[in-house]
């Protein structure tokens, strides 16, 4: 095994073939008979994209692989992929807040295109492009979007969370032109690096599944997908930032099979039994509150009873308020919100943006300008598939607080 730096006036086939000057870092690294040859990208680069076209059109490689997962690729290939998906299905599998991360992800990749007014990973979209039409196998090898996210989420301590998620709306909700400086760090790295990288460089439990762990993935699906001996000269396209770690891998031997460490780097921590537990528990003391007040008085059970409605109910119809949801939503919320509290199979949320997709179901026109209309804070209250998302985020946290506020004050009567 070999490891070679090269020049941007690299030569992939031989010293008397002639390819086009590059801009970008090059490594080689060579595994058997195979050459992976590593062309660190610019995320937003109209020469990034040349630098792939010119290499793969010089012919020297009978493979394509590059930095992105299935759902990456298909999204390049069909922007409007989420008007393929059951919105009620999302809501049922816990994905609200995934897609919603994924949109403000787009929302500040789109308003960085119309900045710079080149369209963020058009490196990537030439590589697909020119590997389709020179017939070459096309080798997606970077770990699927939302486990990242997931890792990145179960990685980092609990008081850390809201400031990534704080910094993220804020990132992308902001109406304030993206600096020269932002967008030269977006040459070095992907929209997840982008966005997260204040955070990343003072934090290594971000840095690990965000960088790290890509870097060791990129390398181990390599070996999967394109092991010693399969092709001849592999293209790798991937981010600038990867470029490094993706070669020390690959320069030290990686494991006969590699599939079982790749698998570990895709599964996400399951919560612990205590999180699991909280809302059976929290009904429980809720219930108890409620059957320990009737024994004392039954004016008292009651009091705790309508308490509980109340404050469960107004904090959840408000929160659905706030995403100027259908008035039959906001009703169905105040009289929802009090029982799933105490199911935790339901939650509120789930229940009005059912209501919510029922009395406002969303046309084809919201899903073909949704990746538009986000891009404005605006947007995500005139689309009626962002809206929905926000009715149910914003429902889900009115029936947490409420639950935890009436909680107390069920508490405070009995204990005070």
């Amino acid at each position: 095994m070999t490891d070679e730096s090269q020049t941007p006036a690299f030569d992939a086939q031989d010293a008397t073939t002639q390819t086009p000057t590059i801009s970008g870092p090059l490594q080689v690294v060579t595994v058997g008979n195979t050459r992976y040859t590593l062309l660190g990208t610019a995320h937003v680069s109209a020469q990034s994209a040349d630098d792939v076209r010119g290499l793969i059109q010089g012919g020297a490689f009978d493979a394509v692989a590059i930095e992105l997962c299935d759902a990456r690729h298909h999204s390049l290939e069909n922007p409007d992929a989420l008007g393929e998906q059951d919105l009620f299905q999302i809501f049922r599998a816990g994905k609200a807040g995934m897609v919603a991360a994924s949109l403000a992800l787009g929302a500040f990749q789109q308003r960085i295109a119309e900045q710079s007014g080149i369209q963020p990973g058009a490196e990537m979209r030439a590589a697909v492009e020119e590997a389709r039409r020179h017939e070459l196998p096309l080798l997606l090898i970077d770990r699927d979007v939302g486990i990242t996210l997931k890792r990145i989420y179960s990685n980092v301590p609990w008081w850390q969370r809201f400031s990534l998620f704080s910094g993220l709306l804020g990132s992308v909700l902001s109406r304030q032109e993206i600096s020269s400086a932002d967008i030269e760090k977006l040459k070095e790295g992907d929209m997840l690096e982008a966005t997260f990288n204040e955070f990343a460089e003072q934090s290594e439990a971000l840095y690990i599944p965000l960088i790290s762990e890509r870097d060791r993935y990129m390398a181990l699906r390599l070996a999967e997908e394109a092991p010693p001996g399969r092709y001849r000269n592999v293209l790798v396209v991937l981010g600038a930032g990867h470029l490094k770690g993706t070669q020390e891998h690959l320069s030290t031997p990686l494991p006969a099979s590699p599939t079982q460490e790749r698998e570990a780097l895709e599964a996400t921590p399951p919560p612990s039994k205590l999180w699991k537990a909280l809302p059976w528990l929290i009904t429980a003391l809720v219930l108890t509150g409620f059957l320990i007040g009737f024994s004392r008085d039954t004016n008292l059970g009651w009091q705790l009873v309508i308490e509980w409605f109340l404050i469960n109910g107004v904090l959840s119809a408000a929160a659905t308020l706030v995403a100027l949801a259908h008035p039959f939503t906001v009703i169905a919320t105040f009289f929802a919100a009090p029982l799933t509290s105490l199911n935790p199979t339901v939650g509120a949320g789930f229940v009005a943006a059912g209501v919510e997709l029922y009395m406002r179901k969303p046309k084809v026109r919201d899903f073909s300008s949704l990746r538009h209309d986000v891009t404005a804070l605006k947007g995500w209250w005139t689309n009626r598939v962002s809206r929905t998302l926000l009715v149910f985020l914003l429902a889900t946290l009115g029936s947490a607080a409420g639950t935890w506020i009436a909680g107390f004050r069920i508490a405070g009567a009995l204990f005070g």
